[in-house]
């Protein structure tokens, strides 16, 4: 049996972009509060019952978060240009050696309405 489960989180954080559309807004400084959740998938340990410690992975999702939180975004290594999908990526990439595997990576700007999901495995 394969089990999956999800630990969201959130930051605030300030970047601009370079867009064709809603040009002068897009290239000001401004901010959002962004929501995260990974999910990962895996057999459950027959000795522990669970796919994971939750608090394993909450742990390497503090990391995550602070690399993020109260940041321009524009000045993230690994990040340019901040876009949902380039969040996505950034957070998967944060956790390239993760156990069970990562399955899919959400990124929204709840206020907005926007949202990006990185699919990992079929």
């Amino acid at each position: 049996m394969r089990f999956t489960l999800s630990q969201r989180f959130f930051f605030d954080a300030a970047h601009t972009l370079n867009r064709a559309i809603e040009t002068e807004g897009s290239r000001r400084i401004h901010g959002h509060t962004y929501h995260a959740e990974v999910w990962l998938s895996g057999e459950r340990d027959p000795a522990t019952g669970m796919v994971i410690d939750l608090g394993l992975l909450r742990r390497r999702l503090d990391d995550v978060r602070e690399q993020l939180d109260h940041r321009l975004l524009d000045d993230v290594p690994g990040l340019h240009p901040p876009t949902l999908e380039n969040l996505c990526l950034f957070i998967a990439d944060a956790l390239p050696d993760f156990e069970p595997s990562l399955a899919r990576v959400r990124v929204w700007r709840q206020a907005l309405g926007d949202s990006c999901t990185l699919e990992l495995q079929p």
